[in-house]
């Protein structure tokens, strides 16, 4: 490891008289705010009277004119006070509060005998801080060209970092954990050069949400919340400082954000807490958001579902129809094709699968490839590459529809839009209306490859807008949207409940891509759940996927008690059971467990976490009183405590745990558990063993005098 010398509290000479101090509602984080003598705007952060972010420049560089970065004087500084308790349409909890103390510096700077005016706006919350700048309306800062924000966050420390590389077109890698002066040298070996779209812009670049974690003990993030209009913001790392400076995603002729004020940037947001369980806990990006803006909510649901989608990642089935290598949907007639044998969104097989699906309860079923266009999809750059209203020939949408209904469930539309946004805008509203048609309220949609507007990049303001636009018009539709291959959420999803879900990370398809790092799963909640839940698609229970596709030798790095653990500790509204049914009949017993387990939740519990380790949380069912325990660890094996002081004093209850057989590994034996039976209470605690790759699952409901028979829980 290099020797770190830190230098940022000798960078910036800063003026004691226009210093002005907020602090969180507790009084145990404050935030001060100068101007140096460059008339720099300079803020810095401590925790209960230590350093946690040392003195951080603000701005913003223009293309053109005077930059927004220097020669500010302080106008006034406003404060304010707000507290509240929102109820979420969905959520962790079944009231979420908003507490928070504010602060408003009103800037003036002179631009040639013209005063220009911006406000940089701070909340404080007792576990956290975000900050953005606003632009009034004015007379001489109208319209204007972001070359580059210079929002800094430099760090008191070589603290641990939980990273993945920097890119302004992907998420999906595996997190590498080390200290901040090694990401220069650890950048490498995690990047993705085969990805269907990637920008990786510097060798020491990050993405947030970036958790990190200082020598004693504090836990920081850095993320942003409310990102609209704006780009994507990265960080990239000045490792001789150790200052991390924003880094906006260009356009594509490199600029970086056009605005019109009256107008503000996202928040910029870093949480600081002494416990790893209160960063999972944390709402401050929901609450850095603003209110719900549908007024009518009631067709918004969670969702438990499944899907024709594994049998083609795996590549035992097929999107396409045909085995053609180039189709013109203008001019094509699929009806006169041979088709290829394998396309697994056939009627016969969507039929299968609605079958199993209706009968153990579940509430829809994804179909991809059910449409014309998969031949050439991808690679190609193809503008007009789907019409999302022609299904293929051997795919009878109304007839699929109407059995699906008859069977009490829902189909789940999917919208790939193989990175060609002008093309899914144009056919936006007659996708959605024949959606309207046939009884669809939620779609999956899918951003993979290069965006077109060729040179735009997936985490660019025009691509941002394009996002939100699919989630305001699905609105008008009542249609639920979960976004694949698009920005990473800043908690839009408490304004836009509609957005059920999102991807925006490694999941699970990457285990049949020849897998991914068992530490994953116990990283995620600490960083790209923070903006709003993941799309993760667990519950594989088959880990040798050579054995359905011979051709695919991946091995899924998880045991199946693992998979179940995912359902509790990767909180989502929306939840797949990712496999095929084939696999599911083999273990029936521990496929109750997904069966059971809840998708929205009353109160959540996080009973022990460190990321990169291990996580343990406990849910409790909406509108119940049953509880639901998952716990996940990384490659190492490991035995921890479990106590049930979360539920109601003086009362029994019944737990269903699934776990790890002692013989279980996630390489070499990764489908052996054990199910066991009894009864507990407040008072009660036991110890779960977690195998490497490993879990356990459990599922509580208050005991009834059915359950007299039972004998109090033993773990062996």
């Amino acid at each position: 490891m290099r020797k770190i010398f830190l230098t940022a509290f000798a960078a910036f000479a800063v003026t004691a008289a226009a210093s002005e101090v907020v602090k969180s509602p507790d009084g145990n984080l404050s935030l001060t705010f100068d101007l140096n003598e460059q008339g720099t705007p300079v803020y810095s952060m401590e925790y209960k009277g230590k350093a946690v972010v040392n003195p951080s420049k603000l701005g913003v560089e223009l293309k053109t004119g005077k930059s927004l970065t220097d020669g500010f004087r302080l106008l006034r500084t406003t404060r304010d006070t707000f507290d509240e308790t929102w109820t979420p349409v969905w959520g962790e909890t079944k009231t979420i509060r908003n507490n928070y103390n504010e602060m408003a510096v009103r800037l003036a700077q002179d631009d040639n005998g013209k005063e220009r005016y911006m406000i940089i706006r701070f909340r404080m919350y007792n576990d956290g801080m975000g900050l953005r700048y606003e632009w009034p309306k004015q007379e001489n800062l109208t319209y204007f060209v972001i070359k580059e924000e210079h929002t800094q966050f430099a760090m008191t420390g070589d603290h641990k970092a939980y990273w993945i590389p920097g890119d302004y077109d992907t998420q999906e890698y595996d997190y590498c954990v080390c200290r901040l002066s090694e990401i220069r040298d650890e950048m490498h070996k995690y990047l993705n050069p085969e990805n269907a779209s990637t920008t990786v812009f510097s060798p020491t670049g990050v993405q947030t949400a970036l958790q990190l974690k200082t020598d004693d003990g504090i836990y920081l993030n850095i993320h942003e919340a409310a990102c609209v209009n704006y780009s994507t913001m990265s960080l990239n790392l000045d490792d001789k400082n150790l200052v991390f400076e924003s880094w906006l995603t260009p356009d594509a002729v490199g600029d970086k954000g056009y605005m019109m004020a009256p107008c503000k940037s996202p928040w910029r947001t870093v949480m600081v807490v002494d416990n790893a369980c209160k960063a999972l806990d944390s709402k401050l990006i929901l609450n850095l958001n603003e209110p719900c803006k549908i007024e009518d909510t009631s067709w918004i649901h969670p969702t438990k579902y499944m899907g024709v989608w594994w049998e083609m990642i795996t590549g035992k089935g097929s999107w396409a129809y045909t085995n053609a290598t180039a189709v013109n949907l203008d001019s094509i007639n699929y009806a006169a094709m041979k088709p290829n044998g394998i396309h697994s969104a056939n009627n016969e097989n969507v039929k299968r699968y609605i079958d199993f699906a209706s009968k153990h309860g579940f509430d829809e079923l994804l179909v991809e490839g059910w449409n014309i266009g998969w031949e050439d999809w991808i690679g190609n750059m193809k503008d007009y590459v789907f019409d999302f209203v022609t299904p293929n020939p051997d795919f009878d949408i109304e007839a699929l529809n109407k059995y699906a209904h008859e069977k009490g469930i829902k189909l789940m539309m999917h919208h790939e839009t193989s990175g060609s946004l002008r093309n899914y805008e144009r056919h936006m509203e007659a996708a959605y209306d024949l959606m309207n048609k046939y009884g669809y309220d939620a779609v999956k949609s899918g951003y993979v490859g290069p965006i077109i507007p060729r040179g735009e990049h997936h985490y660019g303001q025009w691509a941002n807008n394009h996002y939100l636009y699919a989630i305001k018009q699905a609105a008008k539709h009542k249609i639920m949207v979960n976004a694949h291959e698009a920005t990473r959420p800043t908690g839009l999803c408490r304004t836009y409940p509609n957005l059920v879900g999102n991807e925006s990370a490694r999941g699970t398809e990457y285990q049949a891509f020849g897998g991914t790092l068992p530490h994953h799963v116990t990283i995620l909640p600490f960083t790209r759940l923070q903006g709003g839940p993941m799309d993760y698609t667990p519950g594989i229970f088959c880990m040798d996927i050579s054995k359905f596709a011979p051709n695919n030798t991946s091995k899924v790095n998880s045991t199946l008690c693992n998979q179940l653990a995912l359902y509790v500790t990767l909180y989502s509204p929306l939840q797949m059971a990712a496999d095929m049914p084939e696999n599911y009949e083999r273990y029936m017993d521990a496929f109750q467990f997904i069966k059971d387990v809840a998708v929205d939740w009353d109160d959540s519990k996080y009973l022990a976490a460190e990321p990169g380790e291990y996580i343990i949380a406990a849910r409790k069912a909406k509108g119940t009183d049953n509880w639901f325990v998952g716990g996940v660890t990384n490659g190492d094996a490991r035995t921890m405590p479990v106590a049930f002081d979360f539920l109601d004093k003086d009362r029994k209850y019944v737990v269903t745990v699934y776990a790890d057989a002692k013989d279980a590994d996630y390489e070499t034996n990764p489908e052996k558990y054990v199910i066991t039976k009894g009864t507990v209470t407040s008072k009660d605690a036991v110890k779960m063993y977690m195998a490497r790759g490993g879990g356990f699952a459990m599922s509580i409901y208050p005991a009834t005098d059915a359950d007299k028979g039972l004998k109090k829980l033993k773990i062996k």
